[in-house]
């Protein structure tokens, strides 16, 4: 194992290249995919590949896989994060020469987002009330490390995610993760990551959040009790499990009622809904948090 002076030797040496310095000011503006990073670079993808195991070699970037996709990232946890981060922050961002590369990447992903077409980007009805509900209940707490599971292409993410230290979002819709990662790009927004997942078994360690939101998800889970329950495995101590229902043809009353069932089965206390807008509702907006028997038990 390398001692922490070989390791920033190892990281120097790495950077010391210039491909290699620019691969990583891409990957420090979010999660990159080989084929992005070989058309933003102009090399081929072996010779970009080659440079990209070295990165990860000396534990400045991290490969993933998302479906078919393999993306490159720097890592949030993992090694010596403080020191990787002041390193990192030695690479000139404003530099023409990687603003053009960055420009190149907007492009790219400004593309992917206009073929999706200009209805994938609809807002939904009762949104602007939903996500003026969602500010107020969190402007005064600092949200942490957020998760949000099923955040389509990531409105929600979008919103409040430069608030947070890191922000994770959760699809089954490969499609839905792939244009998140475009428009979260655009957005500026370089802390955020998109996961395939499945909501009953998330690919997350106990804990690993301060808040986290159940995105309309629960109206068509087969166990909505298993999924509230592995939301909150994954809550840290005094973090909020927000949870978004639509209201279509059920009346709130009856949703609230339901939803706090499920919650007190799963070990969470809810607190009163609320309705966004507040007439003629088309969101829930709950709140909960582990119960003082849970915290206890645990």
């Amino acid at each position: 194992m390398l001692s922490q002076a070989e390791q920033l030797a190892a990281q120097f040496k790495a950077l010391a290249d210039p491909v290699r310095m620019r691969l990583v000011a891409l990957c420090r503006q979010g999660e990159c995919s080989v084929s992005e990073l070989t058309q933003v670079v102009g090399l081929s993808q072996p010779r970009i590949s080659q440079h990209l195991k070295r990165l990860c070699d000396a534990g400045i970037l991290e490969r993933f896989r998302d479906g078919q996709w393999v993306f490159y990232r720097v890592p949030v946890h993992g090694g010596d994060a403080a020191a990787r981060r002041r390193l990192l922050e030695l690479i000139p961002d404003d530099d023409a020469f990687f603003q053009h590369d960055l420009a190149r990447l907007q492009e790219l992903r400004g593309e992917r987002v206009a073929d999706a077409g200009a209805d994938a980007g609809t807002e939904r009805p009762g949104d602007r009330a939903l996500h003026k509900a969602l500010l107020e209940l969190t402007v005064t707490a600092q949200l942490g490390d957020l998760l949000d599971v099923g955040c389509g292409r990531g409105r929600i993410l979008k919103l409040l995610a430069s608030r947070a230290h890191r922000a994770v979002g959760v699809d089954i819709d490969a499609d839905a993760r792939r244009l998140a990662r475009a428009e979260l790009m655009l957005a500026g927004l370089p802390n955020c990551s998109l996961r395939r997942g499945d909501m009953y078994r998330l690919p997350f360690g106990d804990a690993e959040f301060d808040t986290i939101i159940l995105d309309d998800v629960l109206a068509d889970a087969r166990d909505p009790v298993r999924v509230l329950t592995e939301a909150r495995r994954l809550l840290r101590a005094g973090g909020r499990l927000f949870v978004l229902l639509a209201v279509s043809d059920r009346s709130p009353d009856e949703l609230q009622s339901q939803l706090a069932a499920w919650s007190a089965t799963a070990g969470l206390r809810l607190a009163p809904a609320r309705l966004a807008p507040r007439i003629d509702p088309q969101w829930l907006v709950s709140v909960a948090t582990v119960s003082d028997r849970q915290s206890a038990a645990a």
